[in-house]
C-alpha cells in the first residue's frame, strides 16, 4: 500500500493541526478503497478559496472544502487529485456549530477525499451514501457525528 500526500500550508493561520494529522485522516478516509493514492491537501485563506469558489463552480464566497479529481490518468493512474480546504472557514465554522476543532478538521478531509474517490452529494440518495461512510471514518477516529 502506498498512499502519498502533500500537505501544503497557503496560509498564515495560526493553532493549525500538524501534516502527521492532515494525512492520518486523509489515510482513514480512504480506508480500504484504495491501495495506491497520491494527492494534495492545501490550506488556505479566505480570499483563495473564493476565487476558487467563483471560477469553478460560479459561487462568488468562501466555503469550507473544495475537492478537484485529477481524472483518468494512463501515466499516473494512482494520482486522485486536490483537496483544498479553507482555515479560517473551518475554524469559523466549529466555533459557530460548537465542534471541537479537530473533529470538524478531520470531516473535512474525509469529505473531500471522499470527493476525490467519486462519492458526491447531489441528490439525497447520494448525501446519505456519502453522509453514512463520513460518520462510519469519524467514529474510527473517535469523533461524533458531524450530522448531529
Amino acid at each position: 500500500m502506498t498512499i502519498t500526500i502533500d500537505v501544503q500550508y497557503a496560509c498564515t493561520d495560526k493553532g493549525l493541526p500538524d501534516k502527521k494529522k492532515f494525512k492520518f485522516w486523509a489515510i482513514t478516509g480512504i480506508g480500504s478503497l484504495l491501495t495506491d493514492a497520491e494527492f494534495t491537501i492545501r490550506l488556505v485563506d479566505g480570499k483563495e478559496i473564493k476565487e476558487l469558489n467563483n471560477k469553478w463552480r460560479g459561487i462568488n464566497k468562501p466555503t469550507n472544502v473544495l475537492s478537484f479529481p485529477a481524472g483518468e490518468n494512463p501515466v499516473v493512474p494512482e494520482l486522485l487529485g486536490d483537496v483544498i480546504i479553507c482555515a479560517p472557514q473551518i475554524l469559523k465554522e466549529a466555533n459557530e456549530q460548537n465542534k471541537e476543532p479537530n473533529a470538524h478538521w478531520a470531516h473535512m478531509v474525509i469529505h473531500g477525499v471522499l470527493h476525490l474517490l467519486g462519492y458526491d452529494h447531489i441528490n439525497d440518495d447520494d448525501a446519505k451514501e456519502m453522509e453514512s461512510i463520513e460518520i462510519e471514518k469519524l467514529k474510527l477516529l473517535s469523533f461524533p457525528n458531524p450530522y448531529e
